[in-house]
């Protein structure tokens, strides 16, 4: 071998043993197995715990799909499903009086954007409407159109096209 290659080798191996000394040592001691862990959990329960009550997390449990409305095509009405939903997201609203909540409008992808905009207007209005009819004071409420920009179903079909067609609302933490 020539001396510029041997030099190149031996820097080369020099290189290696660096980095190998480097290397992360495995532990002496393991962790805990995790089925053994100490738990830090300081509310005394030791159960499984839900989510925090009065969260939107909580409403959403609380609501099991009553948290969004859907309507017809081109519809804004609140219908007796519709009614059901909102009774039941007033009834949450009034047993936690300190939270607000916004309620989107949406629309399916058909029609230009700014008319859909103006239809999830409408949508997000009744559901906002018909809350305060319940006794939820309107200052509580907030809406705001999506329209066709966010829908939850892809699809280009009716299916889809239903999914979006919908009012959600939203509690602000």
């Amino acid at each position: 071998m020539t001396k510029p290659r041997m030099r190149t080798l031996a820097l080369l191996l020099t290189g290696a043993a660096a980095l190998a000394a480097c290397a992360p040592k495995a532990p002496k001691i393991l962790p805990p197995d995790p089925g053994n862990a100490v738990s830090t959990d300081t509310s005394g329960g030791g159960g499984v715990q839900g989510p925090v009550p009065g969260t939107q997390a909580d409403f959403v449990a609380q609501m099991m799909g009553q948290d969004t409305v859907y309507f017809d095509t081109d519809k804004y009405n609140i219908d007796a499903a519709d009614q059901a939903a909102l009774a039941a997201q007033a009834q949450w609203l009034a047993k936690y009086p300190g939270k607000k909540a916004t309620i989107e409008g949406h629309c399916d992808e058909r029609g230009t954007r700014e008319y859909n905009l103006a239809l999830g207007e409408r949508r997000a209005n009744a559901a906002k409407n018909y809350l305060v009819s319940l006794g939820i004071d309107a200052s509580r409420i907030s809406t705001i159109s999506q329209g066709k920009e966010h829908p939850i179903a892809l699809g280009s079909d009716e299916a889809s096209w239903s999914k979006n067609r919908r009012a959600v609302t939203i509690t602000i933490d």
